[in-house]
C-alpha cells in the first residue's frame, strides 16, 4: 500500500516567517507551495521550490482567495468566473518559477476557505475544475475526500488525490469540522498517530461527534503553519511506515 503525505508550504512573506518548512520537508512527499495571493511572495515561492526539489518532494501549486490579512480562510464573495481567473493566474506564475529550477508540476491544491467552499459548492468547484484543464489535464488536483468537488473532477475526467487530514476534526458527514470548535484541530502527535493508523488500515475515522465514518486517503494533509507541524509529519510517516505503507507523491505511481 502506498499513500502521500502534503503539506501547506511557502507561508512566509518578506521579513514574516511561518511554519518551519526545513524541518517538515524531511517527512512529507508533496509539497503545495502559497502562490502569493493567501500567503507566499516570489522569493519565497522560488526557495520553497528548490528546497522541495533538493529534497524529492514533488511540488504543486496552492493557490488561494486574494486574502493576505486573513491568510486566505476568509469566504469572499466573487463574480461569476473570477475564480477560474484567480486560480489560472496563480498557477501560471507558480509554474513560471518551476519551470526555471527545472521541477514538473505534479498537482493543484486549492487553499482554505476556497478549499472548502469549492468541496460543497458546484459553481466554485466547477471553476476551480476548468482551471486545472485549461492549464495542463494531467495536473491531480487535490480535493476533501468524498467531496461534491472530487466527484466533479473525475467525472471531468480530471485526476484526483482524495484528500485527508488527520490533525483535522469531521464532522458526521465527512466534512471538516471548524477550527473554532473545540477539538476541531487536533495537535496531540499520539492521538493523530492513532487516527492514521485507523485511516490506513480500515478506511474509518471517530468524527468529532463521536461516531464512525469512512475516510478515503489517496493523500494525507499536514498544515505547515501548526505550531510543531514537522512533529506531527514525523508521527505521521513513522505510523505509516511501521504498519508497512509506503510513503511516496501522488505522481509517482
Amino acid at each position: 500500500m502506498k499513500i502521500d503525505i502534503n503539506c501547506d508550504m511557502g507561508e512566509s512573506f518578506g521579513v514574516y516567517r511561518i511554519g518551519e518548512d526545513e524541518k517538515i520537508i524531511r517527512y512529507v512527499s508533496s509539497a503545495n507551495i502559497a502562490c502569493g495571493f493567501h500567503a507566499g511572495d516570489p522569493q519565497v515561492i522560488e526557495r520553497t521550490i528548490a528546497l522541495a526539489k533538493s529534497n524529492g518532494v514533488a511540488v504543486g501549486a496552492h493557490p488561494g482567495y486574494p486574502d493576505l490579512i486573513g491568510f486566505g480562510r476568509r469566504n469572499l464573495e466573487t463574480f461569476p468566473g473570477e475564480i477560474r481567473s484567480l486560480v489560472l493566474y496563480q498557477i501560471g506564475a507558480f509554474s513560471a518559477f518551476a519551470r526555471a529550477a527545472g521541477c514538473e508540476i505534479q498537482h493543484v491544491k486549492p487553499h482554505g476557505a476556497l478549499y472548502n467552499h469549492a468541496a460543497k459548492n458546484e459553481a466554485a468547484a466547477a471553476e476551480i475544475i476548468d482551471a486545472v484543464k485549461s492549464f495542463d489535464p494531467d495536473l491531480v488536483l487535490y480535493a476533501l475526500a468524498g467531496s461534491l468537488c472530487a466527484e466533479m473532477a473525475l467525472d471531468a475526467g480530471l485526476k484526483v488525490a482524495q484528500e485527508a487530514f488527520p490533525d483535522r476534526a469531521y464532522t458526521r458527514d465527512g466534512r471538516l469540522a471548524s477550527r473554532k470548535l473545540e477539538g476541531g484541530l487536533i495537535r496531540d502527535p499520539q492521538k493523530i498517530r492513532e487516527r492514521v493508523l485507523r485511516m490506513a488500515k480500515t478506511g474509518k475515522i471517530i468524527s468529532i461527534e463521536g461516531e464512525e465514518i469512512s475516510v478515503r486517503a489517496d493523500t494525507l494533509c499536514v498544515h505547515g503553519d501548526t505550531p510543531g507541524a514537522w512533529e506531527l509529519a514525523k508521527a505521521i510517516r513513522d505510523s505509516l511506515e511501521e504498519a508497512g505503507v509506503e510513503v511516496s507523491p501522488i505522481g509517482r505511481r
